[in-house]
């Protein structure tokens, strides 16, 4: 049924030539494609080759944030990544030389944290015992264990970026730039050693900076006791405290209340003991007022000084200095507890504050501390020693009880910090730490913020001036092993201090040279003292792996011990991007370190990505398997998808993205395949081009800018509006405005002028010049679409690119798009009123199509006319101007425009309830039977001024829905007719949707011209293939000539309301036939809709369908081109021979037998000896449709 008919040889110029373009494929398999071109880049050694030329050209500096390499990347990775490598090729498309390094974050939590579960080390002893030099081995033995994977990775995805020349923080050239910048900020006496309540990870040993601490907030249950504290001399009154940390009990020094609140002394029903708590808290103790008695009231600052009997006497001693008091402080609030704070200075920052000021401890005093680094209570709290502070929480509290201290035990659900790396809970916990000084410099960090430039600016602004105006000084060593150590060498009563900031000062000042310098390679390393304290031994600590990679501007390059003058010619750098949770992390630390630095930032541009969340809006998690494997992503739909899913997203304004593959899908079908589609039409008709004149396709600017036609004059114009718009945005580094307006774009090209100029660019036209004219616009603005998107989807636009330049000069063809500059605008090509023009002819299309769209009239079915309506007569005169589109593609017969809406709708409005439901209340009834009075000239004011009062209410443009009724005067002798608005240019736009029979018949011939076509496509022709088309028209059965089925299936065939029967539209599909052959023949390319019973059962079939026509059955029969013949004039000349000799005609060469047919006016037939002459119009015929 389906037989492919024989391709038309090609004239004898092209019939030895590959056409210029190749034919692109119907089916294209996107990450099958972007694998060749990832492979063309290999061979070519793209990115170097890239680099190569643009050197000497204008440097543009970027950073790149090191990840750790001990897990593969995930889609913050990837999303960062794209931002990195989009901004970078447009930096070298627009004529710079961007060095582009990866770099990796070698040290701190992450890979100890691995060791750590790998060798089952539990302590810092395990440490020790296994050797400082082992364990650093085993660390640097998995530093890396990804790097591969992520080269792959990070590679297909298409970024480009030098893992060759990477930089690492565990390098010796790194980790001295490191010693450097430390030495800097020590001589500037930004650097000093002091106690500090940090959040603590027992896990990991290891304090935490406060940053690190807000990156896994959890909601809990933790246990929430309340416990008596008696005073001291009053033994029947105790103070209550509350606590959800049972654990920080034992090491309990004081109490603190608010010195303004009032607290009141009470009596429990038949009990001697009293009870000193808050008063506005006391209900959250007693549920009945007739349970307890008020003794007395008194302000907190009356309990300060009291004191009180210790919960434990393991610090009881304490007492003589100063412990076991009440204090008074305005940190204490009664949205909580009792309102009596329980002060543990070990293990609060406030705790630790207000006992430092109320003389309990003294300022980098010794501390009560007795929990060790692992977590767990040392040997002095007897009772509880060995065991994790949380694992002590229930015993304590059963201790407690057993004293008769436990007042009331309960849960409370909050939110409270996990460590980020081992996921365990974090406690607090006063450790002795080296500071960076930053509260000293916050004046310079604000001032220097405001040099940079944000995007979105808000971050900036608000969330990253509001953590530098509280910034506090910054705990930077953390007592671990794998990282790079302190540079300081001091005396055991740390009064000698030398802070080291070279290799080669350490050489200079103890003789000893090496070539590492994490802690097994200089731990043993003594200075010799200056003040005779014998030898000064370095400090254990390394540094916070933060303050690596805030360092990492000098120690990427060796500063300032090589690439000196280059680094401050091109400090500060042009352009970072990291998420948003860099904000008080890698953005912080830079900012703060060269501030310290230079006082200057060392950055100019900066884009901040929101964070890619699992489409329940849940973060993203290995365990939970809640989102797509990246890599699977990318093999199902491509790279170059994912990259545009991520950053046309809200994502690229640091807002969250809730990460769903469907998105991923809908980016291929709604963007790349349209886009593939139109370069695939231009290689099939520049093809068609070539075989049908002779000549090769050779592009040419000239005729393309040059074009008198208005379609290729808009498109072009709308691409140099495009150009400028991509440069200027670009410029402001704002990716959420450029990729929505390329997207907009494709999306014009495809949907609007490929659309409404395919037979012209077919060359439907028989005009071989503006053929070629078409051709070449397309190809122009497919060629600089190349360019625009290349730093976005970098695979797609190579894939074109290399068929495309072949219809270039050869001198203009690069090996590859990404050594292209990117596009300037062409010149001659900017039309700003043809823009408008089509603006204005776009609305009117778009909104007749909703109007259709609205009463479910497809566009198949032609309509009598179109009224466009506005006040401005600008626009009327666009609408007509391009009328012709409009008609076109909304199938209307006529186009009426006016400036007065009043003639042709009046206005009704609607109380919108969402805005004034809640905000009137009871009144909203009355205000909406008010709103439905209000009259056509109420509304008009409304509309032009924005308010309105309605029943003692003023209401905004938000609060009425304003409709238009189509006025009965308009809508004549009953006629349908609807109208809508387009709220963006108030272009109002009325619809006759009435139906007549010409409408009617003209709907059916359009109808049947799309059952061929799409028979046509199912059977894989071409519109150079040369086939007859045949149509039968068959009646209806009984059932649905009454109606029944038929009216359902008119239905699904797109028939409105009161629908002809089958019987009738049978009835019309054969008038259809004879009254619109013409339109049907020249919608099929000449070819006539022929009767089947014309078609002789002798001729080859190449498809023959069955479909249902609103009802009606018809068969369409796609038949190969051939003669026909008069069967009974054939019998009349040839006798019984006249079956042999149509079977004879049917196998000789088409064309050749066509060409003598219509050329001659007559064909010679000998057939077994007989010579017959076959006269056309007679006995053959050049095609069916001639049959008489």
């Amino acid at each position: 049924r389906c037989r492919r008919p024989p391709r038309s040889p090609p004239p004898a110029a092209m019939a030895a030539a590959s056409p210029t373009l190749a034919e692109a494929p119907e089916r294209v398999s996107f990450p099958g494609e972007e694998e060749g071109i990832a492979k063309l880049w290999q061979d070519i050694d793209a990115f170097r080759e890239s680099v190569r030329r643009s050197e000497g050209k204008p440097e543009y500096v970027f950073f790149d944030g090191p990840p750790f390499a001990t897990g593969l990347p995930h889609y913050g990775h990837i999303l960062a990544g794209t931002i990195k490598d989009t901004v970078t090729r447009y930096a070298h498309m627009t004529g710079h030389h961007v060095t582009r390094r990866f770099g990796w974050d070698c040290h701190g939590l992450p890979v100890e944290y691995e060791i750590d579960k790998k060798l089952k080390i539990e302590s810092r002893d395990d440490v020790l015992k296994l050797g400082i030099d082992k364990y650093n081995a085993e660390c640097r033995s998995i530093v890396m264990r990804y790097s591969k994977e992520w080269e792959v990775i990070v590679t297909r995805l298409g970024r480009w970026i030098d893992f060759d020349n990477d930089y690492k923080t565990m390098d010796l050239s790194f980790m001295e730039s490191v010693w450097w910048v430390f030495k800097t900020l020590f001589e500037k006496d930004l650097v000093y050693r002091g106690f500090r309540v940090m959040p603590y990870s027992t896990a990991c040993t290891t304090p935490l900076s406060n940053f690190e601490a807000n990156l896994n907030y959890k909601d809990v249950q933790d246990p929430a006791v309340v416990v008596s504290f008696p005073i001291v001399g009053d033994e029947n009154t105790s103070l209550l405290a509350w606590t959800t940390t049972p654990w920080t009990l034992p090491s309990n020094l004081a109490l603190c209340v608010n010195p303004e609140l009032t607290y009141v002394k009470l009596q429990e029903k038949g009990k001697t003991d009293v009870y000193v708590l808050c008063e506005t808290r006391v209900e959250s103790l007693y549920k009945k007022k007739e349970d307890y008695t008020i003794v007395a009231k008194v302000k907190g600052s009356e309990l300060k000084g009291l004191r009180y009997k210790p919960l434990f006497e393991y610090f009881a001693d304490r007492a003589e200095s100063g412990a076991f008091q009440v204090l008074a402080d305005g940190y204490v609030t009664d949205d909580s507890g009792t309102g009596v704070v329980h002060c543990a200075p070990a293990f609060g920052e406030d705790d630790y504050r207000v006992c430092v000021e109320g003389g309990v401890v003294v300022k980098g005093g010794e501390l009560v501390c007795p929990v060790d680094e692992s977590g767990r209570f040392t040997a002095e709290v007897v009772d509880f020693a060995g065991q994790h502070v949380k694992a002590a929480d229930k015993p304590i509290q059963k201790h407690l009880k057993a004293t008769g201290r436990l007042i009331n035990q309960s849960t409370y659900t909050h939110s409270y910090p996990f460590c980020w790396r081992s996921d365990t809970p974090l406690i607090y916990k006063a450790v002795p730490s080296w500071f960076v000084r930053v509260e000293r410099i916050k004046e310079q960090l604000l001032k220097n913020n405001e040099l940079t430039y944000w995007v979105p600016s808000y971050v900036k602004e608000r969330r990253f001036h509001n953590w530098l105006a509280d910034a506090r000084d910054w705990n930077i060593s953390r007592n671990r092993f794998w990282g790079t150590p302190l540079p300081i060498w001091a005396s055991e009563d740390m009064e000698e201090v030398v802070v080291v900031g070279s290799v080669e000062e350490l050489k200079a000042l103890s003789g000893v040279e090496v070539n590492d310098l994490h802690r097994d390679s200089v731990d043993h390393i003594t200075i010799p003292s200056k003040q005779g304290k014998g030898a000064l031994r370095r400090v254990e600590e390394v540094f916070d792996c933060w303050f690596e990679s805030g360092s990492m501007p000098y120690g990427q390059c060796h500063y300032p011990f090589e690439n000196r003058e280059a680094f401050e010619k091109t400090f500060p750098a042009n352009f970072i991007a990291e998420g948003l949770d860099q904000t008080r992390g890698w953005f912080y630390t830079l900012l703060v370190i060269s501030t310290a630095l230079f006082d200057k930032p060392c950055f100019q541009n900066l884009i901040v990505n929101g964070l890619v969340l699992a489409s329940d809006g849940k973060k993203m998690s290995k365990r939970l398997k809640n989102y797509p494997d990246p890599m699977e992503v990318v093999h199902a739909y491509g790279a170059d998808a994912l990259r545009l899913y991520l950053v046309d997203s809200p994502v690229v304004r640091a807002e969250p993205l809730r990460f769903v593959e469907e998105g991923v899908k809908e980016k291929v079908k709604d963007v790349f395949l349209p886009w593939y589609n139109a370069y695939r039409f231009l290689t099939q008709n520049a093809g068609r081009y070539e075989a049908q004149t002779g000549e090769s396709f050779a592009a040419s600017r000239a005729n393309a800018v040059g074009s008198s036609n208005v379609m290729d004059r808009w498109i072009l114009a709308a691409l140099n509006s495009l150009i400028e718009f991509v440069k200027a945005e670009m410029e402001a580094y704002r990716l959420y405005t450029v990729v929505p307006r390329l997207v907009r774009f494709i999306s014009d090209l495809t949907n609007w002028y490929v659309r409404l100029n395919r037979e012209r660019l077919k060359g439907a036209q028989d005009d071989a010049a503006d053929w070629k004219t078409a051709l070449c616009t397309l190809f122009e603005v497919l060629i600089t679409l190349c360019r625009l998107m290349a730093p976005f989807t970098p695979f797609l636009v190579e894939t074109m690119y290399q068929n495309l330049k072949n219809a270039l000069p050869e001198s203009e063809r690069e090996q590859s798009v990404h050594f292209l500059a990117f596009p300037d605008i062409l010149e001659g090509a900017s039309d700003e009123t043809v823009e408008r023009q089509f603006a204005a002819m776009q609305v009117a299309i778009e909104t007749g199509r909703q109007l259709r769209e609205r009463n479910r009239c497809p566009v198949k079915l032609p309509l009598r006319s179109l009224i466009v309506v506005h006040p401005d007569q600008q626009v009327l005169d666009d609408v007509s101007h391009l009328s012709s589109y409009i008609l076109q593609e909304l199938n209307v017969r006529e186009i009426q425009t006016s400036a007065s809406e009043e003639s042709f709708v009046d206005l009704e409005a609607v109380a919108n309830g969402r805005t004034l439901g809640k905000r009137l209340g009871r009144d909203f009834k009355s205000v909406m039977k008010a709103c439905a009075e209000l009259t056509t000239d109420d509304l008009r004011g409304f509309l032009a001024s924005g308010s309105i009062e309605v029943a003692g209410h003023q209401l905004g443009k938000d609060d009425l829905v304003v409709r238009r009724r189509v006025r009965a005067d308009v809508a004549k002798d009953g006629a349908k007719m609807d109208a809508m608005v387009d709220t963006a240019t108030s272009m109002l736009a009325l619809l006759n949707l009435e139906q007549d029979r010409s409408l009617i018949l003209e709907g059916l011939a359009r109808e049947l011209v799309n059952r061929v076509q799409r028979l046509r496509k199912k059977a894989g022709l071409v519109p150079s293939d040369r086939v007859e088309v045949f149509c039968e028209v068959c009646a209806p059965a009984p059932a649905a000539a009454n109606g029944g089925a038929g009216k359902k299936k008119a239905a699904a065939a797109g028939a409105t309301d009161g629908a002809a029967s089958p019987a009738d539209v049978a009835r019309d599909l054969v008038a259809t036939l004879t009254e619109h052959a013409d339109m049907i023949a020249a919608r099929l390319n000449g070819h006539a809709l022929v009767d089947a019973a014309r078609l002789s059962p002798q001729r080859s079939v190449i498809a023959r369908e069955e479909s249902d026509v609103q009802g009606c059955r018809v068969v369409i029969t796609l038949a190969q081109a051939a003669p026909s013949v008069d069967p009974a004039a054939l019998k009349a000349l040839c006798g019984d021979k006249a079956s042999a000799v149509e079977t004879m005609l049917l196998g000789l060469n088409v064309k050749m037998t066509l060409a003598a047919i219509v050329n001659d006016g007559e064909l010679r037939v000998v057939l077994d000896g007989a010579a017959f002459v076959l006269r056309r119009g007679k006995e053959v015929f050049a095609s069916a449709a001639e049959l008489p």
